[in-house]
């Protein structure tokens, strides 16, 4: 079997429905569109959420609480098996994460993670550190910064 042999199954693929060509095609005259009324018309359509008149459900309902979301603080992660790209004795920080593609977009620090194995000695700089990153930066004989 090649690409070219491939069909949709029976059934899966339907004509296009031809409005406006004849009486006997079962779409003519007003094309399925009914008789008159704001729909029937070209460019007749109404918003969404609109219910002809009635007060919208979204401006019945009482409108509560408040939403933390927009003082959120954002951390890019990093892993430390991410580090292992580094040469031993580097000094790791946000400018050397960002020129290698570790870390981009916008973020308002840097967590490292624990995931995978760290061998080389590394001094890293970074906002926060999870406890098993911490310690295997330490074990590898590198030493963690925090940045305020």
């Amino acid at each position: 079997m090649r690409l070219h042999d491939l069909k949709p199954r029976p059934g899966a693929r339907h004509r296009r429905k031809r409005v406006g060509c004849g009486e006997s095609s079962g779409h003519g005259k007003t094309s399925g569109r009914g008789h008159k009324g704001q729909k029937a018309r070209s460019g007749g359509s109404i918003r969404l959420g609109f219910e002809g008149g009635q007060m919208p459900l979204i401006r019945r309902l009482p409108k509560r609480g408040f939403n933390h979301s927009a003082f959120k603080t954002v951390y890019a992660i990093v892993n430390v098996d991410d580090l292992e790209q580094f040469d031993s004795g580097a000094r790791v920080n946000r400018e050397l994460l960002e020129q290698r593609g570790l870390i981009k977009g916008r973020f308002d620090g840097i967590k490292i993670l624990g995931r995978g194995k760290l061998t080389k000695s590394l001094t890293v700089e970074a906002h926060k550190f999870s406890a098993t990153a911490r310690q295997q930066i330490e074990a590898a004989g590198g030493s963690v910064v925090p940045v305020t």
